[in-house]
């Protein structure tokens, strides 16, 4: 057992040098994750690994050819970890990041307060991707009331099946556009808070990053001239659904950390506009409140 255990961790540490000269970012760390994948295993600690299977090492390789060719590590293995939740990723739907578990921090925090209040929070995501934002405030605030809504068919496919996996059934989830008066109409005037990870890349922007440019679906990243558009759509949107003093948290790149408050600012709808950085101080997302009363429209 010992000499498969030293064999494992020399093939890990190969692998771990082939993902580094790849360029893959977290090398060391992609590398046992690939090893737990092909071991059926949740996680990998070498001391204890189980007998290595007589094809442990050609399905190894072809997982580590596959990540040195940049596909993300959360399509290789089928998973992504996000907050206190484990959620299924697939080709086709936008993975979420670790700096957006910031941004679902605020909207968790806003909701809690709601909560503490005596009322039950309602809460609405507007572009959900696989669910992330929304199920992590439905799994963390229990009393609120959580929808929502995406304009990819997969995307909103991929958070029901979230959903049900993690028994999260009460989270309504809707096929719409974000910015659609009609989508959740229902709740207009309603909502405490509304959170969003829009898509926030210029079009003229030349992606550098491979795992992005080749396999994150375009509808999850490109939002007009400036990256703004579909934050202009959702502070418009926002206006309705939320009640006066209700919250919008909305993620931004890290070149809009003054143009996207602009968006929410210069419309006399919005108080206490700020931004936010994210853990390594970059301008991460915006909040601001909804003013109630009479709003200047744009």
């Amino acid at each position: 057992m010992s000499d498969q255990r030293a064999v494992l961790r020399a093939t890990i540490a190969q692998a771990a040098d082939t993902l580094q000269q790849a360029g893959v970012p977290s090398p060391q760390v992609d590398a046992v994750a690939l090893a737990a994948h092909a071991l059926g295993l949740s996680q990998l600690v070498v001391a204890t690994a189980p007998p290595l299977p007589p094809d442990f090492d050609a399905t190894y390789r072809r997982l580590v050819a596959r990540r040195a060719a940049r596909e993300p590590l959360q399509h290789i293995v089928g998973s992504v970890g996000f907050r206190y939740l484990t959620l299924r990723s697939v080709h086709g739907v936008f993975c979420p990041r670790p700096e957006t578990e910031l941004v679902a921090q605020a909207a968790i925090d806003e909701a809690w307060g709601v909560a503490e209040a005596g009322r039950t929070p309602v809460v609405v995501d507007l572009g959900c991707g696989s669910g992330a934002i929304a199920l992590s405030v439905a799994n963390e605030v229990p009393t609120a009331r959580v929808a929502a809504v995406d304009l990819a068919t997969a995307a909103v496919e991929l958070t029901r099946v979230n959903r049900e996996l993690l028994g999260l059934g009460r989270v309504r989830v809707e096929h719409g556009d974000a910015g659609d008066p009609q989508v959740l109409a229902d709740l207009d005037g309603e909502v405490d808070v509304v959170v969003t990870n829009p898509p926030y890349i210029p079009v003229d922007a030349v992606i550098g990053d491979a795992e992005v440019a080749e396999h994150d679906p375009a509808l999850a990243l490109w939002s007009g001239v400036d990256g703004l558009e579909l934050m202009r759509e959702i502070e418009r949107r926002a206006r309705d659904l939320l009640r006066p003093g209700g919250l919008l948290v909305a993620e931004h790149g890290d070149a809009q950390g003054a143009s996207a408050p602009d968006v929410f600012a210069g419309t006399g709808a919005w108080r206490e506009v700020a931004d936010h950085e994210d853990l390594a101080t970059r301008p991460r997302f915006v909040t601001a409140r909804h003013a109630g009363g009479e709003i200047v429209t744009t």
